[in-house]
């Protein structure tokens, strides 16, 4: 015998099915895959945290990437010397009618700042403890480490009483002044330098 469905019951079924669906939808589907929940159900049964990222995998994620930035680094790359300059007053003496020569030596590249002025005592400025500057010839210049045909390099050639600038050696060698005094009086020379060198001193 052959059973027939009414229309009637196939509406109340497609409609029972599209508010399970629905219900399913807001209820499980959404808190589990999107994190929404308007209901407040999916929060209850735990669907909620199937939706939140994995913090142990961003974790370990930060944690690789800061290990390939590391080895990008060699453990025995050199620091930058510019990091720790070195700085120093010096006090030159540069007898009557004479010239004296002041060196420092610097790697290639390395920088140096600088600043001195002079004075000269004379027998008035002694009685008065006063000093007046007196003007020299100098030559700021580097001569080529293991260089032993004189070569030397010119920087600055000036007559003054005072110098103020930097420059950067463009070979590893010595580095420095020479200041030649004309006058008939020791002049002091006031030095003052920062950057990468290590001292040599009169020369």
């Amino acid at each position: 015998m052959q059973h027939t469905v009414s229309s009637k019951t196939l509406i109340k079924a497609s409609f029972s099915a599209v508010i399970l669906a629905a219900i399913a939808l807001v209820s499980l589907i959404l808190p589990a895959e999107y994190n929404i929940d308007p209901t407040g159900v999916g929060k209850a049964l735990g669907l909620t945290a199937l939706a939140q990222p994995d913090s142990g995998t961003q974790v370990q994620a930060v944690i690789a990437a800061s290990k390939s930035d590391t080895s990008q680094t060699p453990a025995n790359a050199p620091q930058s010397d510019a990091a720790k300059p070195s700085e120093h007053s010096i006090n030159v003496t540069v007898p009557a009618g004479r010239g004296v020569e002041y060196k420092f030596y610097m790697a290639q590249f390395a920088k140096m700042a600088y600043q001195w002025s002079t004075n000269a005592e004379t027998a008035t400025d002694t009685a008065t403890n006063n000093s007046s500057p007196s003007p020299l010839y100098f030559d700021l210049h580097g001569e080529p480490q293991g260089d032993t045909t004189g070569y030397f390099e010119s920087y600055v050639i000036a007559t003054s009483d005072e110098m103020k600038g930097s420059f950067t050696a463009p070979f590893a060698g010595s580095h420095g002044w020479y200041w030649k005094n004309t006058s008939a009086q020791a002049v002091t020379v006031q030095l003052k330098v920062s950057g990468d060198f290590t001292v040599i001193g009169l020369k």
